[in-house]
């Protein structure tokens, strides 16, 4: 995860990454945009619900279910097939995520596997628990080496500490951190692509970057195609500063594009057209 040696604080260490101060600054201010714009003044409830809603779609798209967005606010059934199941996920994790936030501070873990429950639905003994030895992945959008079950538990175990002792890590580095040790890792038999991006979630509503959480992080990673997420993640993965701070920085562009997102649907407001 860290690539700069033993530090008290390796999250604030992935910081001083080359380009990665210049993310955090522009993303600072594509979040201010938004949250300074005169319809969030008054009616950042529909903005936020529709953040929710566009953020969903994104993160389905990523995990196989790239629906028009019409088509997921017309929906009621997501449960005939399996890209409606995806959809239907992606939402839960969406509406779950705000209620969580108290608890991610003192036991992420908890957390986790609560949103895998969520993600889920199901009952099954492998479900809302990080997978045991032999138990099989299925996560086949993305196509990386699978790490075993122990060092996932012991990576998920170190980066759970590193949350609870908090630190002065940006909220961009903290929550491209734990979305990318969470694809990295797969630590659970399935949805890991959608939980990594409704933890990433928690963590930019729970900093105060985006308290309201108006600016959809996975409405940017889908807009930047399924490509450039793999590109990116395989740079994280390779431990290298330059490949992690390329992944942070992707991370940043993907709030940058949500919190656009939003923006136009403050402008659409505006003009009495939504």
């Amino acid at each position: 995860m860290s690539t700069t040696g033993a530090t008290a604080d390796p999250l604030a260490a992935l910081g001083s990454l080359p380009g990665v101060a210049d993310s955090v600054e522009s993303v600072r201010k594509a979040v201010d945009r938004v949250y300074g714009h005169r319809v969030m003044r008054r009616r950042s409830n529909e903005i936020t619900s529709e953040a929710a809603l566009r953020g969903a779609r994104g993160s389905a798209a990523l995990s196989g279910a790239d629906w028009a967005l019409e088509e997921v606010r017309r929906r009621s059934d997501f449960g005939s097939d399996a890209e409606a199941r995806t959809m239907g996920a992606a939402l839960r994790l969406t509406a779950e995520a705000g209620q969580l936030l108290s608890i991610w501070r003192q036991s992420p873990l908890r957390v986790l596997a609560r949103l895998h429950l969520v993600a889920a639905a199901d009952k099954a003994e492998q479900v809302g628990r990080p997978r045991q030895e032999g138990e099989q992945v299925d996560e086949p959008l993305i196509g990386l080496g699978v790490p075993s079950a122990a060092e996932a538990h012991g990576r998920l175990e170190g980066l759970s500490e590193l949350i609870v002792a908090g630190g002065s890590a940006p909220a961009l580095v903290t929550a491209a951190v734990v979305h990318g040790e969470l694809l990295a890792l797969r630590p659970f038999v399935s949805h890991n692509g959608l939980v990594a991006r409704a933890a990433e979630r928690i963590v930019l509503i729970g900093s105060g970057l985006d308290p309201k959480s108006v600016c959809p992080a996975e409405v940017g990673h889908a807009e930047l195609g399924h490509e450039a997420y793999l590109a990116a993640l395989e740079g994280y993965v390779s431990g290298t500063p330059e490949g992690v701070a390329a992944w942070i920085a992707h991370c940043g562009r993907a709030i940058e594009l949500g919190a656009r997102e939003s923006t136009a649907v403050c402008e659409a407001l505006q003009r009495g057209a939504a």
